[in-house]
């Protein structure tokens, strides 16, 4: 029998991730799911180049559902009730699954909303190492950039490079020293994939411009893009 999913969609290494394990295990992912928030800094979901999501779902070659949101705290919650309730009417899937590495706000959240639902939620990255993760993804050929940092020690020079074992290497050093969560879960950095495994093109970025917010605090406005094939 086969067992369709929707995927809560960010465009971030985490989401495209989600993607990839559902399918390595057999699963229908039907849709992809996407909030845009209007509160940049929103508890629950991914803002920078959230428009990307439509290229990254032309990548996938799945179905893209997006839903606005004005990214209020706990209120958000009802928009992503309603987009996922939305999609489940479209798409008739009976499993979500999800980015959530560490956020216990994020993952009981969603968890509820899925209850409430009667769908069954799976997230395959849920409590992993993180630095293991990070260099699983590398291992796998995830090619992802930061697209905004916002913590002591990291700056504009983190945005935009491919992120390698070198990277890691950085982060890991930076989580002895000052405690940064080596995968960004603490909103540390935020990512976007270009390329995976799943990925059927690929996305070159074009023109773009790092915008400097701080001293610690930087992100990556992307303003041209082109797909290109495998």
């Amino acid at each position: 029998m086969v067992k369709k999913t929707a995927v809560l969609f960010s465009g971030g290494k985490d989401s495209v991730f989600a993607i990839y394990s559902a399918q390595k295990q057999g699963y229908d992912v039907s849709c992809l799911i996407t909030l845009d928030s209007e509160n940049k800094y929103s508890w629950m979901f991914h803002t920078p180049n959230i428009f990307l999501t439509k290229a990254q779902a032309e990548c996938l070659n799945i179905p893209l559902l997006t839903y606005p949101t004005k990214g209020i705290k706990e209120e958000e919650l009802k928009d992503l009730e309603v987009a996922i309730s939305k999609a489940k009417e479209k798409y008739d899937f009976e499993f979500v699954f999800t980015g959530a590495l560490w956020s216990e706000y994020q993952g009981s959240r969603i968890a509820k909303i899925c209850e409430n639902l009667n769908l069954k939620i799976i997230n395959p990255i849920w409590h992993k190492n993180q630095e293991e993760y990070m260099r699983d993804l590398i291992n796998l050929d995830f090619k992802f950039i930061f697209s905004a940092v916002a913590a002591f020690t990291m700056d504009k020079k983190w945005i935009g490079k491919i992120i390698t074992s070198e990277f890691v290497d950085n982060l890991v050093e930076l989580n002895k020293k000052v405690g940064i969560n080596v995968a960004g879960e603490g909103g540390e950095f935020e990512s976007t994939v270009l390329n995976a495994p799943n990925f059927k093109k690929k996305i070159q970025i074009i023109d773009s411009e790092i915008i400097d917010l701080g001293e610690n605090e930087a992100k990556l406005k992307i303003n041209k893009i082109k797909l290109i094939e495998k």
